[in-house]
């Protein structure tokens, strides 16, 4: 990333609107018969001893459409094709590199918003010095990992669409997304239709609070925009020397600035511990589950077998919000930015 990035989050929403690709299963024999799946991306966000990267892990086929989208929002960053860095990690068994991860998902139904970059105001031209960017935690703690020390998370998305058959009918389909999003409003609607008195003859009026409204207007902003399946797993990792459990803590507190108290936000589950010792007799367990996480972390998977989980639905605003490029208000200095800016040559140089 360059020194100065003015750009605001919405530049890699509109990036990500190029990634809502939902073809290659378009029909029954597609999916069924051929065996094509939707394509799915890997947002990941890392720390190898504290050096701060942002990758996107794709298929090959997909790699010039990332980059042209990419240079389209931020004609001045330097994008590379690196390797794998997971390739050569392996769980021992806690000998010689301990481990913790955990799954995310959200508390309520998932049209309901998490606090996005608009509610921090990042959508308006304000300077940077004053900007309050929700990353800027994140990026902190990934930079505070010191030697022997990684931490990642990563953010798996695809391409939501009608998947639900419509009740009463043997073959349309319909979004659930969508669907939830009105029966929600609809709830809150009658909620704020006081019950006329028994003998009274009128007829009964919505009079809903100022949060109510609030709330209606958020879900209808919510599915109004293109939305992805997603799933979100976090690991800590290091070499047993060097393991310090306190980073677990912090490796889950830093997702807690996109919480709304009134709409929706993020909880850790399925983590690879146990509450008590008698859960787990000499760690057969947990190792299983350390195992687990890594291996689906290292291919990708979460839509499909061996490591499917429920995923759960964000807007593009949502996901800007939590995967972007953050300009010069982040200041870690492990974060790599470059020092110079490129341009073309002068058009009268002598030939």
């Amino acid at each position: 990333m360059p020194k100065e990035l003015t750009k605001s989050p919405a530049a890699m929403e509109l990036f990500l609107t190029g990634l809502h690709q939902a073809g290659r299963e378009g029909t029954w024999y597609a999916k069924y018969w051929e065996g094509k799946t939707r394509p799915w991306f890997s947002l990941e966000m890392i720390s190898i001893e504290g050096a701060v990267k942002f990758l996107i892990w794709t298929e090959e086929d997909f790699k010039n459409i990332i980059q042209a989208q990419l240079y389209s929002q931020y004609p001045t960053v330097e994008i590379y094709e690196v390797p794998d860095y997971t390739e050569n990690v392996f769980f021992d068994d806690n000998k010689t590199l301990s481990l913790w991860g955990c799954y995310f998902k959200l508390t309520e139904a998932d049209p309901y918003p998490i606090k996005t970059y608009v509610d921090y105001g990042l959508e308006k031209d304000i300077k940077e010095e004053y900007k309050i960017d929700p990353i800027t935690p994140t990026i902190e703690f990934l930079g505070s990992i010191g030697r022997g020390e990684m931490a990642w998370f990563q953010i798996l998305i695809r391409a939501h669409k009608k998947e639900q058959i419509k009740k009463g009918t043997l073959f349309e389909k319909t979004d659930a997304w969508q669907d939830k999003a009105k029966e929600e409003i609809e709830k809150i609607r009658k909620e704020a239709t006081p019950k006329p008195d028994d003998d009274s003859k009128s007829v009964a009026f919505p009079n809903p609070t100022k949060g109510q409204i609030e709330k209606i207007a958020a879900l209808e902003r919510s599915v109004s925009k293109l939305g992805f399946d997603c799933g979100m797993r976090a690991m800590y990792l290091a070499k047993k020397e060097n393991f310090k459990p306190v980073n677990i803590t912090a490796l889950t507190s830093v997702i807690k600035q996109y919480s709304s108290n009134n709409l929706n936000s993020f909880r850790v589950y399925d983590t690879t511990s146990f509450d008590y010792p008698w859960q787990d007799y000499k760690s057969t367990r947990v190792n299983r589950l350390k195992r687990r996480i890594l291996n689906a972390y290292k291919l990708r998977s979460y839509f499909f077998p061996p490591y499917q989980k429920k995923s759960f639905i964000l807007n593009t605003e949502e996901l800007a919000t939590i995967f972007h490029l953050p300009g010069s208000v982040s200041q870690t200095p492990t974060f790599a930015r470059i020092t110079s800016k490129k341009a073309g040559p002068p058009p009268n140089l002598p030939i």
